[in-house]
């Protein structure tokens, strides 16, 4: 079945929280293990039910942002889960409770206990209401995002169009593009700050409820953190300000002076890694997945399958258009046992890197796609973001057919962006430390750590010029920052394995590739630190 075609039905959660009350009393009162697995089956079944059409409304919303269906469906989900929390709550309790743990243990690992006893120390019955606001506030802050129309040069784009425009070599075309884009954002200021405002807020409300000291531990916990601490990423933060800004700091030099220019840069010449242009992809959309279905098919056997059952069952969608919310992301489509891409092509690198690094998500998920239990598919999220990250290094071999005269040009860049970004990442994540700490800050004391961070992380880049970026504001088109609190690190801790694999790659392709594979055929049975 293709995607486009999968029947969407409002789930009956009233029924549901009956069905979990059952399945709690029966796998309370199982006398074998035989029994208690059973219960935990049916348990598992219906949750990829829920799941399934939770995601459905979930991808088909951030399509078109503008349909007014699936966004009625989107509110509706936004209320409806942290209702039932509670009852999922109470099954993972009695699960661990069980006297058959040890059983349970024995044939699905004992990584989803260690999971549920973090996961129960996230929820409790008095911060629904929280739950629901922060879900309403994500999905406004995605529809913001993904309204921008911007006016520029005769024409209209979005925030995705008009990313071509902000690379472009001509020095007047590309300034002129990314004050367009810092306009739009400002003008829409006031609105951004106040949801992110009302996010630290209620944010931090959940934390206190639930006895923690604020927000840090308990977004720590919701991320699934369950090998390491905000000790240990402010031990990482420290080695990238004395490692990697320095390696960074000399390639952004390099940089500006090939382009004979000052340093530090201004944004709107940062990204411009050549005089001549960046380096743009060979093909048109159909024509890059035509170029990843020659790259996957020849990598290996597990790719090629894989690359095939996405592309015959259309699990991809990644053409920007109006309304489409903006950025890119791998879900999983439970009831079909298979990830769905999102993405939204531009003309730029992005699109390549996009049908390798959503996509090595994806391969990841395909591989784990039987595994049970669900929550087993795919590791914590830095685990993920190895499989892709590390993914865009295995392309390289057919970096020609995807950027043809443009190929050397994107291995440099790729090289050099991934060393660079590290320092960003650490940023976007020291940032949500400082605010989480200090929950009451105004929006000009929030803009005021941001450009204080770019000082310290990223001081190839200069204050001033380019409205909004050089405002100290630019941390607010960074979505994860609104929707996923405290996921930026993982990319961070994820690209120094991938670089990992790149240093392999160089000595034995082969030997590199099957290391990845045994990585990603554990899905998530292990913590980050042992995979």
């Amino acid at each position: 079945m293709k995607f486009k075609d999968m029947p969407y039905e409002r789930p009956d959660f009233e029924a549901a929280k009956q069905t979990l009350v059952e399945l709690t009393r029966r796998l309370k009162e199982a006398s074998s293990y035989e029994e208690a697995k059973a219960v935990f089956m049916e348990s598992e079944e219906g949750a990829k039910h829920l799941h399934t059409m939770a995601t459905l409304v979930s991808v088909r919303n951030s399509i078109d942002t503008r349909d007014e269906f699936y966004d009625a469906e989107q509110k509706f989900m936004d209320n409806a889960f942290p209702e039932l929390q509670q009852y999922m709550q109470a099954f993972s309790m009695a699960m661990l409770e069980s006297p058959y743990r040890a059983d349970f243990s024995a044939e699905f690992g004992d990584l989803m206990f260690i999971n549920a006893e973090i996961q129960l120390k996230t929820f409790d019955p008095a911060i629904i209401p929280d739950l629901q606001k922060e879900n309403e506030l994500r999905t406004r802050y995605t529809k913001l995002i993904a309204s921008a129309q911007i006016p520029f040069r005769g024409e209209t784009y979005t925030l995705s169009q008009l990313s071509p425009w902000k690379l472009n070599p001509d020095d007047e075309v590309r300034k002129e593009a990314w004050i367009a884009e810092g306009n739009w954002y400002n003008e829409h200021g006031t609105e951004l700050d106040e949801i992110y405002d009302e996010l630290v807020k209620v944010r931090d409300a959940m934390g206190r409820k639930l006895g923690f000291d604020g927000y840090t531990k308990l977004g720590y916990m919701k991320m699934k953190r369950n090998c390491y601490g905000p000790e240990d990423v402010e031990k990482f933060r420290i080695a990238v300000q004395k490692y990697l800004v320095p390696v960074a700091k000399k390639l952004y030099i390099r940089q500006a002076k090939r382009q004979g220019r000052d340093f530090p840069l201004n944004f709107a010449d940062k990204d411009l890694a050549f005089r001549s242009g960046n380096p743009r992809p060979a093909g048109n959309p159909a024509e890059i997945l035509d170029m990843g279905t020659k790259f996957y098919s020849e990598l290996s056997e597990e790719t090629k399958e894989f690359w095939n059952f996405m592309r015959e069952h259309e699990m991809l969608d990644v053409e920007s258009k109006p309304g489409k919310a903006g950025g890119g992301y791998c879900s999983r489509i439970a009831n079909m046992r298979s990830p769905f891409i999102f993405a939204n092509f531009n003309g730029t690198s992005h699109d390549v890197e996009v049908v390798t690094h959503e996509a090595g998500h994806a391969f990841a998920g395909f591989l784990n796609r039987n595994r049970i239990p669900a929550s087993t598919i795919w590791p914590s999220l830095e685990g993920c973001e190895v499989h892709s990250m590390s993914m865009e290094f295995f392309a390289w071999p057919w970096v020609d057919g995807f950027f043809g005269d443009d190929a050397r040009k994107f291995r440099y860049t790729h090289l050099a962006g991934a060393l660079a970004f590290i320092p960003y990442g650490t940023m976007v994540d020291h940032f949500q430390h400082v605010i989480y700490e200090y929950p009451t800050f105004s929006p000009e004391e929030r803009h005021q750590v941001w450009q204080e961070l770019l000082g310290i992380y990223m001081p190839w880049v200069k204050p001033g010029e380019i409205p909004f970026y050089g405002e100290g504001k630019g941390w607010q088109r960074q979505s994860h920052i609104y929707t996923n609190a405290f996921y930026y690190i993982d990319y961070c801790l994820a690209q120094t394995v991938a670089l990992d694999f790149w240093a392999r790659i160089q000595e034995d392709a082969a030997a590199a590739f099957e290391t990845y594979l045994k990585y990603s055929k554990l899905g998530g049975t292990m913590v980050f630190t042992d995979l």
